[in-house]
Formats: C-alpha cells, sequence, structure tokens
C-alpha cells in the first residue's frame, strides 16, 4: 500500500517496503526520515535501540533530537515483529534499524550464532509482518559486509547473520537504496 502527499502539484507516493542500506555514520538514518517526511503524517518510528551505556543514550538522544518533534515512537527492541503488526492505519513507518534488532535478538536468546544456522523463526515472523504490513514501511539496516573480516567466530557469524536478513529484506523491498557518505544509490526500484 503506498502513501501519498502532494507537493505542490506532485504526488509523493512512498513504496509500500523499502530498505535503506550503509555502514556506520553513513547517513541512512537522515536518509530514510527524509524519506519518510515527505509522505503525509502522523510519521511513526519504531526504535530497536537499547541505552546499555553512556555513548549509546547520547546517541540515542541525537538520533532524537536530529529527528525532531512529531513523531509517534515504539520502542520494539526485541519484538519487532509484533510491534508492526500493532501499528495502527496506514501512516508511513520507520524502522531504524534492523542490525540492532539483530543483535539484541541473538544477544536475548543466547543463540548459538558461532553455528551460523540461520535465525529462521525471528527471520519468518519479521517478514511476514513486513508482507502484512497496510503502512508504508521504511527500513534502516548496515551493510556490514564490506569491511574487514572480523577477527573473532562470533563476529563473523553476526556479520553472516546480518548479511542474509538484509537479503531476504531486499529480495521482499520496492526499493533498495544504499547510502555512503550521504549519498544516496539505488539498487532496487525508483526513487518517489
Amino acid at each position: 500500500m503506498a502513501n501519498r502527499s502532494h507537493v505542490g502539484a506532485k504526488i509523493f507516493t512512498l513504496p509500500r517496503l523499502t530498505l535503506v542500506l550503509g555502514g556506520a555514520a553513513s547517513g541512512k538514518s537522515r536518509f530514510a526520515e527524509d524519506l519518510v517526511r515527505r509522505a503525509p503524517g502522523p510519521h511513526r518510528y519504531v526504535a530497536t535501540a537499547q541505552a546499555f551505556d553512556e555513548e549509546m543514550r547520547a546517541k540515542i538522544l541525537k538520533h532524537q533530537q536530529d529527528r525532531g518533534e512529531g513523531w509517534d515512537t515504539t520502542e520494539a527492541p526485541y519484538d519487532l515483529a509484533g510491534a508492526l503488526t500493532a501499528l495502527p492505519g496506514t501512516a508511513p513507518v520507520l524502522v531504524d534499524c534492523l542490525t540492532l534488532w539483530l543483535s539484541n535478538i541473538i544477544l536475548a536468546q543466547d543463540i548459538e550464532v558461532t553455528k551460523n544456522q540461520p535465525l529462521r523463526l525471528e527471520f519468518d515472523q519479521l517478514l511476514n509482518a513486513l508482507a502484512d504490513a497496510k503502512a508504508p514501511i521504511v527500513t534502516v539496516s548496515n551493510e556490514v559486509g564490506q569491511g574487514i573480516v572480523p577477527e573473532n567466530r562470533l563476529g563473523r557469524a553476526f556479520r553472516n547473520h546480518q548479511g542474509r536478513l538484509n537479503q531476504a529484506v531486499a529480495a521482499q523491498a520496492d526499493l533498495v537504496v544504499l547510502v555512503a557518505a550521504g549519498l544516496p544509490l539505488v539498487l532496487k526500484g525508483q526513487m518517489p
């Protein structure tokens, strides 16, 4: 389902599902926020981050300040599928980010990720919620496979799970955008 906004004589249509990828501090969150802001509100934000330390608290606060007011925020560090399913109406949704959600799931469940088994149940629940959503959804995720190879087994397993999650969401998405140095590159679909 698309969400439309009149900007002058132009109609803005947000795709049903968008995946915004990028490295750390690439500008992916800002790009995703701007994309959602172009659609009519209310704007919904589904946050997956948890503030376990002062550095993360500061990062969350900066994201909140950058985003500004006017966002209806839902915290979903674990049950992202449930949070998406529970959102009412067709107002656009920003999910930031799939990478933190995945790390939360792995740590909370003490999953033996080093065996490199896919997290099928969690992935399937999320993909079903994305497919069934009545609102257009923009998801943000880190592209973790372009850096150095992690030195430990857990790091390499996490990188592989993140890559699989990104591939699954990208396959389902109407629009996939890679952001590098603040610049978007469309990998799939067309920018609205």
